[in-house]
């Protein structure tokens, strides 16, 4: 498939942006990608994403750690420091969501809501994962239909595992 945009290089670059339940989708070369960035795919006009994530994050540093980033601890993998990071956005490496997670988590949540990625599992692959997930919220439904002593629905819940957990090991053989 070729870029959209210039209709020359492979398209390696695919972005989705979805506004009002309209999903909107650029598959894009790595050089119209760049640009595009620049442009911020309209998401807030003029601000690319690492430009949003430093303003988050020198925010975030500044009301809960002070002067801590003119000290300037640095990822021990690439040696990116905090200061680099805030007024960059962009991280290093894999190393630095470690070294700086105790100043990651509040911008995630503050961005996301929650700072642990659940993901989602595409409709046509992953069953066993998609099946392990509906077991898993169907026994957090049931601790909590117990605890009001809806013992009925209770049963109807614990039934519905058992059915599920026979599927999943079905998928295993």
């Amino acid at each position: 498939m070729n870029c959209e945009r210039c209709q020359v290089r492979p398209a390696v670059v695919h972005l989705t942006e979805i506004v009002n339940n309209k999903k909107r989708t650029l598959n894009l070369c790595e050089q119209c990608a760049r640009e595009v960035q620049a442009e911020s795919f309209g998401i807030i006009p003029q601000m690319g994403l690492h430009n949003f994530l430093a303003s988050l994050f020198s925010s975030q540093v500044a009301a809960h750690f002070g002067s801590a980033v003119s000290q300037g601890e640095k990822c021990p993998s690439c040696g990116l420091s905090e200061a680099q990071f805030a007024q960059s956005g962009l991280l290093g490496c894999a190393e630095c969501y470690r070294k700086f997670s105790d100043r990651l988590d509040p911008v995630f949540r503050r961005m996301h809501g929650i700072s642990k990625h659940t993901g989602k599992v595409p409709e046509r692959t992953g069953g066993k994962v998609r099946l392990s997930k509906e077991i898993d919220r169907l026994k957090t439904r049931l601790r909590e239909v117990i605890g009001r002593e809806e013992f009925e629905e209770a049963a109807g819940i614990r039934d519905r595992i058992r059915d599920l957990e026979k599927e999943m090991a079905g998928e295993a053989d």
